[in-house]
């Protein structure tokens, strides 16, 4: 069963200014007696609604700047904001989906979705009303009462992405999500995110080491270099959605970002 979205329009959703402030951010870890920096004078802020793709190979430290995003790990020194506001702990409204779907295995596809819902007041009718809209948003109504095991790898991401919408974050925060995934799933996921986002106008943060899948998504590209993880280069990507591989304008950027991670 296809999702039930609209088709993708050329427009990104409205920006209406910043949601998010990274500024002078540092994490260094210390490991038996020694310290090793591994983010070190990372700015940048988000606009809500926007698609940010940081990009960067193995090690920059994308994935510790998510986490500390998430509040997960603390900085060591350097603040971010959320709507003004010190991010000091992981909540609801920094929601994380990670490459491993991290469902619940004994839970149907149903259970996993509504998992997030249980505890917040509201009555049965409403609760099981927006269950059904987010199995029906991510197109996976008719498997509401099978397993994780029981169901694709494009599926199970589908159903971790609906856990997390349905809490309705303020930030959405995706550590490399498709790429367990073979070539064919993960450019229909790129293509499911997409549709979702312009349905929904989240604000999303998605980590990446791959040039095309960042060309694909983003609004603006972040790209990171190591040792220490530092931003070098913001490019904005002012191409029109749906946005097609083959074009020359796509290709552009594709090795502007290629010679960027290079050097």
């Amino acid at each position: 069963m296809k999702p039930n979205l609209a088709p993708i329009s050329k427009a990104c959703p409205m920006i209406r200014g910043p949601i998010l402030e990274i500024n002078s951010l540092r994490k260094v870890f210390h490991i038996d007696g020694s310290s090793l920096t591994v983010l070190d004078g990372i700015d940048f802020s988000v606009d809500k609604g926007e698609m940010i793709c940081i990009l960067g190979r193995s090690g920059c430290g994308k994935s510790t700047l998510l986490k500390m995003l998430a509040g997960f790990l603390s900085p060591s020194s350097g603040e971010i904001l959320l709507n003004g506001k010190p991010v000091a702990d992981p909540g609801p409204d920094r929601c994380v989906v990670f490459q491993e779907d991290t469902l619940f295995p004994w839970l149907t596809v149903k259970e996993n979705i509504a998992f997030g819902l249980k505890g917040r007041a509201r009555n049965k009718k409403t609760f099981d009303e927006e269950v059904e809209r987010f199995l029906s948003l991510v197109g996976l109504s008719e498997f509401r009462n099978y397993l994780p095991r029981e169901i694709s790898g494009g599926m199970k991401q589908r159903v971790a992405l609906a856990r997390v919408l349905i809490l309705k974050p303020e930030v959405l925060l995706m550590d490399e999500p498709f790429a367990s995934l073979d070539a064919q799933t993960r450019d229909e996921m790129q293509n499911f995110l997409l549709s979702l986002w312009e349905n929904l106008s989240h604000t999303i943060i998605f980590v990446t080491h791959d040039v095309t899948e960042a060309v694909t998504l983003a609004d603006r590209i972040l790209v990171m270099n190591k040792d220490p993880g530092r931003i070098r280069e913001e490019i904005r990507v002012d191409l029109p959605r749906p946005r097609k591989r083959e074009k020359s304008d796509f290709l552009f950027f594709s090795r502007k970002l290629y010679e960027g991670l290079r050097e």
